[in-house]
């Protein structure tokens, strides 16, 4: 019934954002508003919106002390390469770690919000391949449970 349809990002510089988002995340723009534009990526259903603030707003939160998690993150299959891709272009990152053979960094936008690039780790409970799976025995259950 539910599924994520768009997260909502603000940035102060509605035009070098966009740009930004295009150039670097192969954002693809579906459509623009007075105060935002909404995109779609190469790849999965989610959608991104830009918002227009007027200061630099937080889209993070903090876990305990400074330790602090990003809101949601980006699936990559070769995080090496999508790494060397924000380094070769100059955008501020996090170096790779690894907690339990998941590998992740974080990197930054012109506003500075972070985003973090994990990978899949096959076997993972959390691996799409796995949730597929969950997805498609949970809506062979709904039928099962219709046709009663």
């Amino acid at each position: 019934m539910f599924k994520v349809g768009g997260i909502f990002i603000p940035v102060t510089d509605i035009e070098k954002s966009t740009d930004w988002y295009v150039k670097f995340l192969g954002a693809r723009i579906i459509d623009s508003w007075g105060e935002g534009v909404g995109f779609y990526l190469p790849e999965g259903t989610a959608q991104l919106a830009l918002v227009k603030v007027e200061s630099p707003q937080p889209t993070e939160f903090t876990i305990k002390g400074s330790r602090k998690n990003s809101y949601y993150n980006f699936v990559v299959d070769d995080i090496d390469m999508a790494h060397q891709h924000f380094k070769n272009n100059d955008i501020p990152t996090t170096e790779i770690d690894d907690l339990g053979g998941m590998k992740f960094f974080d990197f930054f936008d012109l506003d500075g919000n972070p985003f973090s690039v994990v990978n899949e780790v096959e076997g993972s409970p959390y691996h799409s391949d796995n949730i597929r799976e969950m997805q498609e025995r949970d809506k062979k259950n709904k039928l099962i449970f219709d046709n009663k």
